[in-house]
């Protein structure tokens, strides 16, 4: 009942910001009014826009971008159609896609992954800093076609301006800088374009954010009643990003070689009363990447353009825990440490047009050498309990899991639009570490768990088709349909975890002989893309078989097994449905000196298994209305977002209420200051207490409340 309720809600607000009307004004608007046409750069046969592009693309950039850029990607994406922000605290913004998140879906920065250990545990942020980008992509749905079978659920490209061969005659100083008083908190970016000569250009920027503790409305842990109010606590962030590259070009196209740095220091907000014995978690972390990326014009018969692109990342990151007495620091000890040598390569090949068809053809490989060390509950040899530090590739099996993937993609055409076909093939090799003897863990039962010394390799081969077609109803109306029935080999974490991951507060047990997972995903969407209205729906049904999620087990009481405070969950596999809804509009009311844009937006998803219940940590619906206005040199753009109760619950979850979200963007861009603006914003303004659903903290904390950012952006030169 609540569900059919929650969506008739959800599609009445939608319909009834839409007035007859608005249709009306829109057949008679001038058809000047168009979409900004923006360029997928993650898009294998390239120079094409979202409106071209079959599977729904949402993208930021220019006002858009600045107005959405935040502290972690999920933040900066959380709103956009089917996405979502897990976060773990404000140092951890994992983007959530049509209700998958972690290892499903694929961060890349300038078309290559991001080589960070995200998609070990809930509480790991994505290594990268959205105040680098210049352009985000974000590819809903199955993207395994293009990027391999971590895309299941969705690819998010960031792209910097690292590699544009675009560049002036003259340096150019770009960035931003701004001020929150909630956490006192300090971000900025600043970059430096300097053009050596007619073809060669080098690029530099460096980045930082610093905060205190955020905060909140009411107190931070559900239930609650005593301690510090309206304080997150352990919520301070400390990120420093650096990059330099070169690049240069010619007739033949161009080639770019970079280095950047990036590193962070967060905490795992918890409850901190002063009293008696307790603990609080750190997580220091940083990389060193050199990146290259090139682009050749006719490199071979029969072939227009050739793009090769190369990254090789050390990535580390350190789990610290502090142990306090009566509110004094007694002893802080490293409890996890992750390690991360990733290479990825990937070539695409775009051929000349073979009859009325044209498309790419590529070639990606991927080397990944993880380790793990660290304590963990009773995991040691025979007879073996406690905590034994230092134990070999703990929490996750140091293992080493290479890939290498074949895929095409035609497009051809036609007298009502255009068709797509696309074929992907990958084989993924997976070889973990083998120790001296079995591990075990004590249950509270007195019952053991145990994990053999030696477990074997793993090879996985997904295999991946898709087909589509968008079909033109008019000048101003677009049809989607899509097929995909695509393949995904189980992450590492979901092969060989067995072990205690302490700042995510579980103690997770993986399985060796997992399968793989198999998607069937049908989308249809409708468009209007022209004209003072505009709109962009989409709705989608996926079906996964033997689909991978964290199990919490009874333990006879109506609770999970607890040990030694932390929950025990197992890595399952059954079949699954996934099905939502999608839907953006706009319509310009008023055009002239004080123009008016009315926006509206909404999604929903709905996750199960086939046996009825419910996948657990699923985004709620959301349901927004907004508006853009301007006079002369300012700006102004309102918004309010309605995120839905939760109720559809997995065993042992708890429901999380509704809430709602009011966020304020403006700016002055002085004339007599050409390249500079004065930028505010608001979020949260009515201070609301709201938790994410999709979110593994969503009981220890909520959203940050009311926050006001003051700033300045620049673009002087070039």
């Amino acid at each position: 009942m609540f569900q059919k309720k929650q969506t008739v809600l959800l599609v009445s607000a939608l319909l009834s910001a839409l007035p007859t009307s608005a249709l009306f004004a829109a057949e008679n608007a001038s058809d000047s009014v168009e979409i900004p046409s923006l360029t997928v750069t993650a898009d294998p046969l390239g120079a094409r826009s979202p409106d071209e592009l079959i599977f729904p693309v949402s993208v930021l950039a220019d006002q858009k971008l600045d107005q959405k850029r935040a502290g972690t990607l999920g933040e900066t994406l959380d709103g956009l159609p089917g996405v979502a922000n897990s976060d773990f605290g404000p140092g951890v913004g994992r983007p959530v896609v049509r209700g998958l998140q972690g290892s499903r879906v694929q961060v890349l920065e300038d078309g290559l992954k991001t080589a960070d250990v995200s998609g070990e545990g809930s509480d790991h942020t994505v290594a990268i800093d959205p105040s680098r980008a210049d352009q985000i992509e974000v590819f809903r749905g199955p993207a395994t076609l293009l990027y391999g079978s971590g895309a299941a659920g969705g690819v998010i490209n960031v792209k910097s301006g690292r590699f544009n061969p675009e560049f002036g005659d003259a340096p150019r100083v770009h960035g931003q800088l701004g001020y929150g008083y909630n956490g006192d908190e300090r971000q900025g970016n600043i970059g430096l374009e300097l053009p050596v000569s007619d073809n060669f250009v080098l690029r530099t920027d460096y980045g930082l954010r610093r905060s205190h503790d955020f905060d909140i409305d009411g107190f931070q842990q559900r239930g609650q009643t005593v301690g510090d109010k309206d304080t997150l606590q352990n919520s301070n962030t400390d990120v420093d990003s650096f990059s330099v590259t070169g690049l240069f070009k010619g007739d033949w196209g161009h080639a770019g070689l970079g280095y950047s740095r990036w590193r962070t220091n967060y905490g795992i907000p918890e409850v901190f009363l002063a009293e008696g014995e307790e603990e609080q978690e750190r997580i220091r972390a940083d990389f060193d990447r050199v990146d290259f990326r090139s682009e050749f014009n006719d490199p071979l018969p029969g072939f227009r353009t050739a793009r090769l692109k190369l990254s090789h990342t050390n990535f580390s990151q350190q789990e610290v825990g502090y142990a306090f007495h009566d509110g004094e620091l007694e002893e802080s000890e490293v409890e996890l440490e992750f390690d991360n040598d990733e290479t990825d390569a990937r070539l695409e090949l775009v051929h000349n047009p073979i009859g009325l068809w044209q498309g790419v053809v590529g070639l990606q490989f991927n080397d990944r050498d993880f380790s793990a060390v660290g304590e963990g509950h009773g995991h040691g040899g025979h007879g073996h309990g406690g905590h034994d530090h230092g134990a070999e590739g703990f929490y996750v099996r140091d293992n080493d899991t290479r890939s290498l993937g074949l895929f095409v993609l035609e497009e051809r055409l036609t007298d009502f639009g255009r068709l797509e076909f696309a074929a992907r093939v990958d084989h993924v090799r997976s070889d973990p570490s083998t120790l001296a003897e079995e591990r075990h863990i004590d249950l509270p039962s007195g019952d053991e768990l145990h994990q053999e010394a030696d477990l074997g390799d793993r090879s996985f081969t997904p295999f991946s088709l898709s087909a589509g077609s968008i079909i033109d109803l008019d000048d101003k109306h677009h049809l989607r349909l899509a097929i995909t029935r695509s393949e995904r080999a189980p992450s590492p974490e979901q092969l060989y975890a067995f072990g205690s991951h302490a700042a995510s507060g579980t103690v997770e047990i993986g399985d060796s002989s997992l399968d793989e997972e198999t998607y069937t995903n049908l989308e249809i969407g409708l468009d209007r893309h022209s004209g003072a209205f505009r709109f962009d729906a989409t709705l989608f049904y996926n079906h996964v078989q033997d689909f991978i999620y964290l199990a919490s087990v009874d333990d006879g009481t109506g609770s999970p097994v607890m040990i030694e405070g932390d929950t025990l969950v197992f890595n399952r596999q059954d079949d699954a449905r996934f099905y939502g809804a999608e839907l953006t509009a706009a319509w310009d009311v008023i055009e002239g000196q004080v123009p008016l844009t009315l926006r509206v937006s909404g999604d929903y998803v709905r996750a199960k298994l086939d046996d009825g219940g419910n996948l657990p940590r699923i985004s709620p619906a959301r349901v927004g209305f907004g508006f853009d206005t301007g006079y002369r040199d300012f700006s102004l753009s309102m918004d309010y977002r309605h995120v839905f109760k939760q109720s559809k619950t997995a065993e042992f979850e708890n429901d999380t209420s509704g809430f709602n979200l009011v966020s304020l963007d403006a700016s002055w861009q002085p004339a007599s200051l050409k390249g500079g603006a004065f930028y505010i914003q608001g979020r949260n303004l009515l201070n609301e207490d709201g938790r994410r659903h999709q979110s593994f903290l969503k009981d220890e904390a909520p959203i940050i409340g009311r926050a006001v950012i003051a700033g300045v952006r620049f673009d002087f030169g070039g």
